[in-house]
């Protein structure tokens, strides 16, 4: 229900400028390890959108341009992914696509779900390829 509530938000707000208002996720455990370690790892730009920022400020949420792409880490497990759904595989990672929500993806990590609302503007699988890669490393390294 939450998620259903931000993409809401994300949606009405994505032709305004300024702040983008975005619900943070509370994450648990490693997620919270992997998540801050994510933070640092996501790019400043997203298919020709500039990373804006978001209120309340978290560094579990990153958006980029008028928050028509949204991320936030630590989120629960999708209450609609089945234990035998098949997840898209993309650039090694494995994404979730809601069925009830064209525009939400979550990738499913060992350590953390992470969630991203691409708008219609954007091809979501070039936005899932480019954030494939820091999502695949967020993963604390073995020692």
């Amino acid at each position: 229900m939450r998620a259903a509530a931000v993409l809401l938000v994300l949606l009405a707000l994505a032709g305004c400028g300024g702040t983008l208002q975005v619900d943070p996720p509370k994450p648990q455990g490693d997620a919270v390890t992997a998540c801050d370690k994510l933070a640092t790892l996501l790019p400043g730009a997203l298919d020709g959108e500039q990373r804006g920022t978001s209120t309340p400020q978290s560094p579990y949420v990153a958006v980029w341009g008028a928050g028509t792409i949204a991320l936030r880490c630590g989120v629960p497990r999708p209450v609609r992914m089945a234990p035998t759904d098949q997840l898209q595989e993309i650039g090694g990672v494995g994404w979730f696509a809601d069925p009830d929500k064209p525009a939400l993806f979550t990738a499913v990590t060992d350590t953390a779900y992470v969630e991203v609302t691409v708008g219609g503007e954007h091809v979501a699988a070039e936005v899932l390829a480019d954030l494939s890669k820091p999502v695949g490393q967020m993963a604390p390294q073995p020692r």
